[in-house]
């Protein structure tokens, strides 16, 4: 039987494969495993949110727990103020990237980092007891507490303490992909005296990341180049990550703001053993920088909680993904899109530069990613026989100047197959080949 949690938490369509069952089972399983206490819960706002995030806080009040409701809110900063509250636990109900008809579940512990395996296996093993457990009673049941503006707040004062100094003269276009940033972001941004144009602030529970935010970047990148902004910010629906377009309106994805991000904090002596943790989908051109700058790499497979893991054995305080979904472990305990933000615009600020000539500090690598849609088991497409001797045989064209990596996604029924390559022509040419048989056996 397939895990039920996957890379980030439990995800699905809402009210079909994550019913209100299952969410009010996980969360009373998960305030038994991680203790009865207080818990932070919050989400994004999509039209199921209201459902699922009910069945969350009956399941947590069932087990004898409260329930200390912030609203609609991005994920860190859930994260951070399960912490900052002292709760036992904090838990999201959100899908993130998603379209709307998704949804999900991703629990934090007391010190706001996510949950490793072995919690979360507990948790799934405990759903099947939730039936059979004595409920409390009387007084000893949990309570639910609503406290939407004062945590707002807290998370506010949170992210500007990271500025160096004030954002005033600066012209910020930003989409918050009608999903939990919708208010948070924009004021964050006006606080630091920055002038902002927020678009894709109108959630109406249907168009979270539709045609918006760090998933479909256009749409920044012309309000950029219409508006003549100095840069331009992009979230996806929980606002975990971000992507940024400079004023030529050119994209500067999460391996641009980590080699400029990194490189500034080798510069001042904050990088400690000048290493950043990062994941197999990192550009090469990221090597590449980072190495001619004395910085070394620690590479993890897929997902922001490896690359957590691996940062915390190594006392690293900079690492994360391509994505946008970059944890600076010196004010995070996860990605972070707001404050990965402040961080890049902070370093602008400092320097006097413009982004388009901070991003000069790496070049890409030329780089393409099929997402290939299967209903079968997607780990072992790829390891299926005719899909390796398609991936031995596009290495072997590549000759050492680029890559191939095939992986199973870890929160949607996709198989990724990613190409780097000396051109675009070349990238997409192999990528769609080993597409194309992963297509083919899915079929069989």
């Amino acid at each position: 039987m397939a895990r039920l949690f996957g890379t980030d938490g439990v995800r699905g369509v809402a009210n079909a494969d994550l019913s209100p069952e299952l969410a009010f089972k996980l969360g009373f399983s998960g305030a038994l495993v991680l203790g009865k206490g207080r818990f932070v819960i919050g989400r994004d706002p999509r039209a199921s949110g209201g459902l699922l995030e009910s069945a969350v806080v009956a399941g947590v009040c069932a087990a004898g727990a409260d329930a200390l409701q912030v609203g609609v809110m991005p994920t860190p900063a859930i994260a951070y103020l399960t912490k900052a509250l002292g709760a036992t636990g904090g838990i999201v109900v959100s899908a993130s990237h998603n379209p709307a008809q998704y949804n999900g579940i991703k629990f934090f512990d007391s010190v706001g980092f996510k949950l490793p395996d072995e919690k979360e296996d507990e948790i799934e093993a405990g759903l099947g007891l939730v039936e059979k457990t004595v409920r409390p009673t009387g007084a000893d049941v949990g309570q639910m507490i609503e406290e939407e503006l004062e945590a707002e707040e807290l998370y506010i004062e949170h992210a500007l303490s990271v500025l160096g100094g004030s954002l005033a003269g600066m012209r910020i276009a930003i989409d918050c992909a009608n999903g939990a940033a919708y208010r948070i972001a924009p004021k964050v941004l006006e606080r630091a005296g920055a002038e902002v144009a927020p678009i894709c602030c109108s959630p109406d529970g249907k168009n979270i990341n539709l045609e918006c935010g760090s998933t479909y970047i256009d749409r920044i990148r012309r309000t950029v180049l219409e508006n003549s902004f100095d840069v331009g910010l992009a979230h996806d629906g929980d606002a975990d990550r971000v992507l940024a377009v400079d004023e030529r309106g050119e994209v500067v994805d999460g391996d641009f703001i980590m080699a400029i991000c990194g490189a500034h904090l080798k510069e001042k002596n904050r990088l400690p053993r000048n290493e950043i943790v990062v994941t197999v989908m990192t550009n090469i051109g990221f090597d590449i920088a980072m190495r001619e700058r004395g910085i070394g790499l620690v590479k993890t497979k897929v997902g922001d909680r490896y690359v957590l893991s691996e940062m915390l054995k190594r006392g690293a305080v900079l690492g994360g993904e391509q994505s946008g979904h970059i944890i600076f472990l010196e004010h995070t305990t996860t990605g972070d899109g707001i404050i990965t933000a402040l961080q890049l615009l902070d370093i602008m600020r400092e320097t006097g530069k413009p982004l388009s000539e901070l991003k000069q500090i790496m070049r890409r690598l030329p780089q393409v990613l099929v997402n290939v849609k299967i209903t079968g088991n997607a780990r072992a497409l790829v390891e299926n026989e005719a899909v390796c001797k398609a991936i031995a045989e596009a290495e072997e064209h590549l000759n050492g100047l680029g890559r191939v990596l095939v992986r199973p996604s870890g929160t949607e029924p996709l198989v990724r197959v990613m190409v780097e390559a000396q051109t675009d022509r070349e990238a997409a040419e192999l990528g769609e080949t080993i597409a194309e048989v992963i297509r083919t056996q899915a079929a069989r």
